[in-house]
């Protein structure tokens, strides 16, 4: 059987697909926008029960195949804008403090992680598009660093903090954002998973390292993405229209330009240092 799968009017973004595969007999297949996805039926044999799924792209390919149908072609008519650019970001600091004062039972101190920004669209969103597409993030502890300096999430995720090292961990912050008090726990304990519901800047701390230090970027937009340690930034599928584009660095350097997006097109942007 074959079948042309098509995907066109994605608002939201170009990948994401719901997948509405119901019983029929003929092999068919329909797509209507709405709330920035591409809702497609397939009518295919008897045998196929009723799926609702968001799949990449590729994932549906490997679906449909699985099913049996042969795909023949794939159309992708975009309908979002991109964002591309660098941050100047401040010089890494290499030298990972001295792990005598801790009494280490194993392992060393790691440097810090490299300094990163975080790039983020502000302004009116469609609401349907404004949900998390992922609400679970992790900020593992790892030769006695944070995994990262800052990890962005968006209002009401989920984090965990996983401990990799040997030795206890405590997290906690004291920010008028969150405040939280994870104790002491070892690599084989989870403490619970803590929700940021409040939009700002959650600094993070480890009672017993007391150099540890990361931040939780708490964001009220669904569209934002880190850069590289070398500061470059690809921020996909967004929608066209009048925004303002933020590159965070720090907690007092936060820099800001209104773009215009178009449907289709990658603007580039560059944030230059103070």
């Amino acid at each position: 059987m074959k079948l042309e799968v098509q995907k066109s009017k994605l608002e939201k973004s170009t990948e994401e697909l719901r997948i509405d595969a119901s019983t029929a007999t003929a092999g068919v297949i329909y797509h209507d926008c709405t709330g920035g996805m591409a809702c497609i039926t397939l009518h295919g044999s008897s045998a196929m029960k009723h799926l609702t799924h968001n799949l990449t792209f590729s994932a549906l390919r490997r679906l449909l195949l699985t099913l049996g149908f042969a795909v023949v072609t794939a159309t992708v008519t975009a309908q979002t804008a991109t964002v591309e650019g660098t941050v100047v970001l401040p010089k890494a600091k290499t030298a990972a403090p001295s792990g005598d004062r801790y009494g280490l039972k194993a392992g060393q101190i790691a440097p810090p992680p490299a300094p990163v920004a975080v790039v983020y669209l502000e302004g009116q969103f469609n609401s349907a598009k404004n949900a998390a597409t992922t609400n679970r993030w992790q900020m593992p502890q790892q030769g006695f660093q944070f995994a990262q300096s800052v990890l962005p999430v968006q209002k009401g995720s989920y984090v965990e903090f996983p401990n990799m090292d040997v030795d206890y961990h405590n997290v906690f912050s004291y920010s008028k954002t969150k405040r939280f008090d994870l104790g002491r726990y070892r690599k084989d304990e989870k403490p619970a998973a803590v929700q940021f519901d409040t939009p700002g800047l959650v600094k993070l701390y480890c009672e017993i390292h007391e150099h540890m230090r990361a931040n939780i970027l708490v964001l009220d937009t669904p569209y934002f993405v880190t850069t590289t340690s070398e500061g470059t930034f690809k921020l996909e599928n967004l929608p066209a229209g009048s925004y303002v584009l933020k590159a965070w660095v720090d907690d007092k350097d936060v820099r800001s330009l209104t773009v215009e997006l178009k449907a289709g097109e990658t603007l580039k942007v560059d944030f230059k240092g103070k």
